[in-house]
């Protein structure tokens, strides 16, 4: 129990090197007389002290600087703004915080440029470092990347760090989280990734990444997140990949994938909840797998060269599902009656196939959707007539779409507690078409 009312301060060296930092990041505010005491007591936010020995009954302990944050995010975390002139900034100066855990930039290098190997220099037992929209940052990951064992969190995005990822980041044993967006990064995806057995988000996209997903991704069995998407990687999925059993978000969107399909595997991966494919020109049907994927609540298959039925099974299995799109690819049949069932569905994109027949949709789940709802590029697709007024309501821009004329398709009616539709017949102005269109009604309702 603490009985000393003496609180540790923090040693001057540390407290100069704040100001330090504060100075060559932004110039135009007077750091030092607006926090001209212990930094630790009364510092700005984003400046974060911890003990490093804890206090005892005789000895108030000693204190140093744990966090550093810069950048102004929000009045939430009104880090310490960076300046537009940042040409005194020298990363070297971080090397004075031996027990720093948490170095964070966001938005800080916007022109003049700084390089990310100086920040090697840094202690190794840094455990989050993160690059948030700084374009001015350059250089690429360094061997030397291997030195920061304790890192669990890094983040690099925005920025323009280029080059390929060095062996030494397979050393990164303790990594929780990479996420490397929005970058210039280039080459393959290493083997050794799987060495970070401890990884729950890898985020590569919006780079230049290329070639295959090597098997070994498979080994990571802890990993929630998986973000490849607007790379040039090619080839099909390993197989390996269905031993991603934590996994709940998959993007591999707008890659170069092709001639695989939807794998089969997927359904091995019970956990995902997100499945983003689109922009891959994988061919094939669309599966049904979906019976063991109830946790999905968002698909992205546009663009994918798929061809036949939507099947139905996404309707009757995915009651979570919020997000579906199968636009711009191949797929023919009818609408299935059953993605009416998807209560908490918030947009549905059909446009640019060759759908045909009735849009099975209520007006109500049309007003429901609203704009989110597309079934333009359907030439063989009608609406009934309510459904359409419901439509144009919305969207003005229909397209090709038109009402529906029965009996030239589907015409859904009641039977008990169920939808059904009467066979599609040819229009015909004849009396032996009216007649034989009576009768197909009589034994459908009665035989």
């Amino acid at each position: 129990m603490l009985i000393t009312n003496s609180q540790p301060i923090l040693n001057p060296v540390e407290q100069e090197s704040v100001y330090r930092v504060l100075d060559s990041l932004n110039s135009d505010i007077p750091w030092r007389s607006l926090f001209p005491d212990d930094l630790c007591s009364s510092g700005p936010h984003g400046v974060v002290c911890g003990y490093t020995t804890m206090p005892t009954d005789s000895d108030p302990g000693t204190v140093n600087i744990v966090e550093l944050s810069f950048g102004f995010v929000s009045d939430h975390n009104p880090n310490p703004p960076c300046g537009v002139n940042t040409s005194g900034f020298d990363p070297v100066i971080f090397s004075s915080f031996p027990y720093l855990q948490k170095l964070f930039f966001y938005n800080c290098f916007t022109q003049q440029p700084v390089s990310l190997q100086a920040f090697s220099l840094v202690e190794s037992v840094l455990e989050e470092l993160v690059f948030i929209d700084n374009p001015s940052l350059f250089g690429s990951l360094t061997e030397s990347i291997g030195n920061m064992t304790s890192l669990r969190r890094l983040v690099i995005t925005g920025t323009n760090v280029s080059g390929e990822i060095p062996d030494g980041f397979g050393l990164l044993e303790n990594l929780e989280e990479a996420t490397l967006s929005g970058n210039k990064f280039i080459g393959t995806l290493p083997e050794n990734v799987a060495k970070l057995k401890k990884l729950k988000i890898l985020d590569l996209s919006r780079n230049g990444f290329e070639g295959n997903i090597p098997a070994a991704i498979g080994e990571l069995e802890n990993l929630i997140k998986l973000d490849l998407s607007l790379n040039n990687f090619s080839g099909g999925f390993p197989a390996s990949m269905k031993g991603l059993k934590c996994l709940e978000l998959l993007d591999l969107s707008y890659n170069r994938f092709s001639n695989s399909g939807i794998p089969l595997f997927f359904s091995e991966m019970s956990k995902l909840k997100v499945i983003h494919l689109s922009g891959n020109e994988l061919g094939g049907a669309i599966p049904e797998i979906w019976g063991k994927l109830r946790g999905v609540n968002a698909i992205g298959l546009s663009g994918l060269g798929l061809v036949g039925n939507i099947p139905s099974s996404l309707g009757l299995f995915l009651s979570n599902l919020t997000y579906l799109a199968l636009d711009n690819n191949k797929l023919t049949g009818r609408v299935p009656l059953e993605l009416e069932r998807l209560k908490v569905l918030t947009e549905l994109n059909l446009k640019n196939n060759s759908l045909s027949g009735r849009l099975p949709f209520s007006g109500k789940f049309v007003s429901r959707i609203g704009r989110k709802l597309g079934v333009q590029g359907n030439p063989e697709l009608c609406l009934d007539r309510g459904v359409f007024e419901s439509f144009t309501k919305i969207n003005r821009d229909l397209g090709q779409l038109k009402v529906c004329n029965w009996p030239s398709s589907f015409n859904w009616v009641e039977i008990g507690n169920s939808k059904s539709a009467l066979p599609h017949v040819s229009r015909s102005s004849s009396i032996c078409y009216k007649v034989s269109s009576l009768l197909a009604m009589f034994l459908w309702f009665f035989f």
